[in-house]
């Protein structure tokens, strides 16, 4: 293996655009609606700080989005489709009677126009976040289902002359099982999870007291665990729990497809918890330093929904955010990178 020797930190910044398709399964349109219909605005607006900034981004993006009519996505369904054992889980029972016949009609399933306005700007990368929101580890799924859905899914984007190098899974649900899949597909990097259990729902818990805390106490030892995750993923967003989680040329040497695992996720503004504000963007700003005095890389992600409600609020922390990274870029060369430019920059260097 060949030394990887980054002189510099990079900086990482990955969007899950998924519209409806991601959170279908948990929210309605009546729900959650106003957070999706505004993200027709918060594209340009991402498209246009990006631009003041000098941001190279990755927009990870559902299948399903590129499509312009109903019947043409309709056409471009796998045979194989997703046998979850949970159905609501699968789009493909019935959810489709429920969308529009075109994106014309319907700003809630469709975004060609999005897609093509980010085309504009040739320094981001379209990368793919499966062709439905596939579920990599749930159960009731299989190897050949995830093919399938791949190969759906840098089908549509070829369409667009879009290639597909990088994918982030839906959930952050990543399958070891289906390396092989990605590799054969072209994938050369992945998102994954920060390396702490309260990110990693497969991770064993090694702590004793949490052990016989979550451990043999059947399903609401389980529902425990899951809340306490939650609850520990927020006050992390705030102080600082895990680490700055950043990663080293050595781990980014490590696998293939490359793995460029999270650092944070950029959590939306919430109007209860304005008075934390400073907290949320230092624990941001000090890992980015971190990450650019040593060298490293540091991972920034969100949903473009996420920004769909209290835009001028989440756009205005986002600029702290970029700002930040400017002074970084000047002072140490921190530099901002797709994930499949960074991955071709190890890739180039080492062999695997």
């Amino acid at each position: 293996m060949q030394s990887f020797t980054m002189n510099h930190g990079n900086f990482v910044i990955s969007l899950d655009f998924e519209l409806m398709w991601g959170v279908r399964d948990v929210v309605t349109i009546q729900q959650y609606g106003k957070n999706i219909a505004g993200v027709h605005e918060v594209i340009p607006k991402l498209l246009d700080i990006f631009n003041t900034y000098n941001i190279n981004a990755t927009f990870a993006t559902v299948g399903f989005l590129f499509f312009e009519t109903k019947s043409e996505l309709l056409k471009s369904i796998p045979e194989n489709l997703p046998s979850y054992n949970d159905s609501n889980l699968s789009p493909y029972h019935g959810y489709f009677e429920t969308i529009g016949d075109d994106h014309l009609s319907d700003p809630f399933h469709y975004a060609p126009l999005l897609i093509k306005a980010i085309q504009q700007y040739p320094q981001h990368e379209i990368s793919t976040h499966t062709f439905s929101h596939y579920y990599c580890t749930e159960q009731g799924q299989t190897r050949e289902q995830f093919r399938a859905d791949m190969i759906a899914a840098k089908k549509i984007a070829s369409t667009y002359a879009i290639p597909t190098t990088s994918v982030i899974f839906p959930r952050n649900q990543y399958n070891s099982l289906y390396t092989d899949v990605c590799i054969e597909l072209g994938i050369s990097s992945y998102r994954g999870n920060e390396a702490h259990w309260i990110y990693d729902s497969g991770r064993e818990i090694k702590n004793p007291i949490l052990r016989l805390l979550f451990l043999n106490t059947g399903a609401f030892g389980k529902k425990l665990k899951r809340n306490s995750k939650r609850m520990f993923r927020m006050l992390d967003s705030y102080i600082n729990i895990t680490g700055q989680n950043c990663y080293s040329e050595k781990y980014l040497q490590s696998k293939f497809p490359v793995d460029i695992p999270s650092s944070r996720l950029l959590r939306p503004y919430a109007p209860t918890l304005a008075l934390l504000e400073p907290l949320r963007l230092m624990r941001i700003k000090k890992g980015m330093t971190y990450a650019a005095k040593n060298n490293l890389t540091y991972h920034l992600w969100w949903h473009p929904h996420n920004f769909g409600i209290n835009q001028d609020k989440n756009i205005a922390f986002l600029e702290k955010i970029l700002k930040h990274y400017q002074k970084l870029n000047l002072k140490y060369n921190f530099q901002s990178v797709t994930m499949s430019n960074l991955a071709a920059g190890v890739l180039n260097t080492t062999k695997l």
